[in-house]
């Protein structure tokens, strides 16, 4: 996947052959931000640009700009997973946390 991050920020690259442009979307929070341009330079500045506008317009309005990102991931398991996992996690003497967070981080 073909991806930018900016202010905390990443958004999705994609090619649109039709109309021969780069096209943006920001990922992870509710709120619909959208950019491209025909070039990387043109496509970075847009996004660029998308986002100030966002934070702008949250001061603005008054609101709170969403996040990516909470940090909690809620998962619903097997039990004899959750068995593995906290055996796992108890061999390396972690949390199941910490331990989940050490798995997720390494498999980029």
């Amino acid at each position: 996947m073909n991806s930018m991050t900016y202010k905390g920020y990443t958004a999705r690259v994609d090619f649109d052959e039709r109309d021969n442009i780069f096209v943006g979307l920001v990922l992870g929070i509710k709120d619909s931000i959208s950019f491209h341009g025909k070039s990387v330079s043109e496509l970075t500045k847009d996004f660029h640009d998308a986002i100030n506008h966002y934070l702008a317009d949250c001061r603005a309005t008054g609101r709170e700009p969403e996040k990516s990102y909470s940090g909690n991931l809620m998962l619903r398991i097997s039990p004899e997973v959750h068995a593995h996992v906290a055996m796992r996690a108890a061999v390396h003497r972690k949390s199941i946390n910490e331990w989940a967070e050490d798995v997720l981080a390494n498999a980029r």
